[in-house]
This record gives C-alpha cells, sequence and structure tokens, in this order.
C-alpha cells in the first residue's frame, strides 16, 4: 500500500482525461466529486488493453534484445487481451475478430484514438519536461461510440524525466527505486504548473 497514490493518480487520470476530451477524443469521464471518487460513463469494456510504445523499455526491451532507453523508429501499437487467467497475452488483428472481441473496424478505430492520444500525451508532457516512453489504454462501448476509460496515470504510463531519464512512474515500485509516491507527485506538480 502506497499511501495516497490514489488521491495523486485520480487527479492526474481525471486531469489528462478531461484535456483530451477537449481535444476530441471521447473519455467515460463526467466529474470529480472528491480526492478519490470520479463519476464516470456507464461502459461495456472492450477486453484489449492498447499499448503504445514511443521508447524500448521493460517487456519490449526483453521480447527483442532493444537496450531500454532507445528511440523507435516509429510508433508500436500492440493490443493485449484483458485475462488475467491467462497472462494478458499479446492478441493481432485476425485473432481479435476471429474471436469476436471487436470487429475490424473497431480496431481500426481503436488504433487511430490510441495514435491520437500518444500525440496529444507526447506534445503534453514534453511542455513538462517528461518522455513518454509508453503507456496502455482501455476503452469501452456506450451507446454505439467507442469511449476511453480506466486511468491515465504513471500506473498506466513509462514516464521518464527528459534530461535525466529519471524514472517517475509504476517501475519505481516494480525495480525497488523507493520513492515511489514523490514520482508520481513530481508528474502531478508538472502538469499543474503547465495549467493542465
Amino acid at each position: 500500500t502506497i499511501r495516497d497514490k490514489g488521491i495523486v493518480n485520480n487527479k492526474l487520470s481525471n486531469a489528462l482525461m478531461q484535456k483530451l476530451e477537449k481535444e476530441g477524443i471521447p473519455t467515460h469521464y463526467v466529474q470529480e466529486i472528491n480526492d478519490r471518487d470520479t463519476f464516470v460513463k456507464k461502459v461495456e469494456i472492450v477486453p484489449l488493453e492498447v499499448i503504445v510504445r514511443n521508447v524500448a523499455a521493460g517487456s519490449f526491451s526483453k521480447k527483442y534484445g532493444v537496450p531500454e532507453g532507445t528511440a523507435l523508429n516509429n510508433r508500436v501499437v500492440e493490443f493485449s487481451l484483458k485475462s488475467d487467467e491467462l497472462g494478458d497475452p499479446m492478441i493481432n488483428d485476425s485473432q481479435i475478430t476471429a474471436i469476436g472481441v471487436a470487429t475490424q473496424a473497431e480496431l481500426d478505430e481503436l488504433r487511430a484514438m490510441a495514435l491520437r492520444v500518444d500525440e496529444l500525451m507526447t506534445e503534453l508532457f514534453a511542455k513538462c519536461g517528461i518522455r513518454l516512453v509508453d503507456f496502455k489504454l482501455e476503452f469501452g462501448r456506450a451507446g454505439g461510440e467507442l469511449l476511453l476509460c480506466d486511468e491515465i496515470s504513471p500506473d498506466s504510463c513509462r514516464l521518464w524525466d527528459a534530461e535525466t531519464n529519471r524514472k517517475m512512474d509504476k517501475d519505481r515500485f516494480r525495480r525497488d527505486l523507493g520513492n515511489v509516491l514523490d514520482g508520481y507527485r513530481d508528474v502531478l506538480a508538472r502538469l499543474q504548473a503547465a495549467h493542465v
């Protein structure tokens, strides 16, 4: 348990969702109620994680032997099936459509939305001196529309200081780097200073 991490993530995610909504990305966000609670639209979750990678890190570096921190020649979009029992395996378009998780039209829309989110967040974080390494998104269906759901926070993004590459995200916990909450608070403070 990391005391107050939920508060920081709630504020970060809500600020980012509102910013993305203003830029034309439909989200489930409705209203922040207090430090820990937020109203969101009810959705049917699409059981996929959409992962966007700008820099080699984590499992990508391990799987493909690319040194962590290597800038990629192009952005990578991956899908993984949301299934704790199966270990959230990577899954491709034809597999997704074959088992009926989503249609090809939905996958095309998810990919386009994820890449647009990447553009917007990369620009936003760069203004705050933060490098957006990679992140995962989740989406849901509501009223015939795909909405960005779940959260966007240092729990779902890799965020590095642009000058030092200091990790400001979940890897502080995973790699036992200490001061987990300080990294998260630093991200929130920088976004607030940029008036997000």
